[in-house]
């Protein structure tokens, strides 16, 4: 049997094991005019929309089977333009957030989520791929050295486990951390993230 054509319009798909969190996100979508088709698991989704090219995802990140950071990883690889804007009930790590973001990721909503909030994040990822959406023009005033404790801080590293990681002092970090923040024109670790991957991110307990 063929597999249905995916959409051609933007279509909000919703994935969500919970049916009561499911029917309630795309009742949300839908009175804001938005499209929606519903899933209640990641396969259920690739089983019809796997190739899908215009819209967004909205999925829980810990579904049970494939969960919703697996089904990120499996787009991901395969060169997939859905942006994700993933919900969850759970405590989100740092580490999760910031890898997930990285590879396409919108926005992390924590549940019960506002309608407000729920469209506006949609809206934004779609808009986002829409603009082609980079690294800023800034970031190429960093030195190799710099790019790499960059890297390190969005992968939600702390300034001794980048200093492990690159084999350097804890001071030499915290110089490279300062040369960045000069030249990003930035002044704190929510600043940086909101200019380089567009969102503000608390940073987890611990020094920054």
């Amino acid at each position: 049997m063929s597999r249905p054509k995916p959409p051609t319009e933007d279509t909000v798909f919703v994935v969500d094991a919970d049916e009561a969190a499911r029917d309630a996100l795309a009742a949300t979508l839908r009175a804001g005019g938005r499209g929606v088709e519903t899933f209640d698991s990641a396969e259920a989704f690739l089983d019809t929309c796997a190739e899908a090219q215009h819209g967004c995802l909205v999925v829980d990140a810990h579904l049970s089977g494939m969960t919703g950071i697996e089904l990120q990883d499996w787009l991901y690889e395969r060169r997939s333009p859905l942006p994700l804007v993933f919900v969850t009930d759970r405590v989100v790590d740092l580490r999760l957030v910031v890898r997930a973001i990285k590879r396409g990721a919108f926005d992390f909503l924590q549940k019960p989520i506002d309608a407000s909030q729920l469209l506006a994040a949609v809206d934004g990822a779609i808009s986002a791929v829409a603009r082609g959406l980079s690294l800023p023009p800034a970031v190429e005033l960093l030195t190799r050295r710099e790019r790499e404790v960059l890297d390190l801080i969005l992968a939600g590293r702390q300034t001794r486990a980048i200093a492990e990681a690159l084999f350097i002092s804890i001071k030499t970090v915290e110089f490279h951390r300062s040369r960045i923040h000069a030249k990003l024109k930035v002044s704190s670790m929510a600043e940086l993230f909101t200019l380089v991957l567009g969102h503000a991110i608390p940073p987890a307990g611990g020094p920054y």
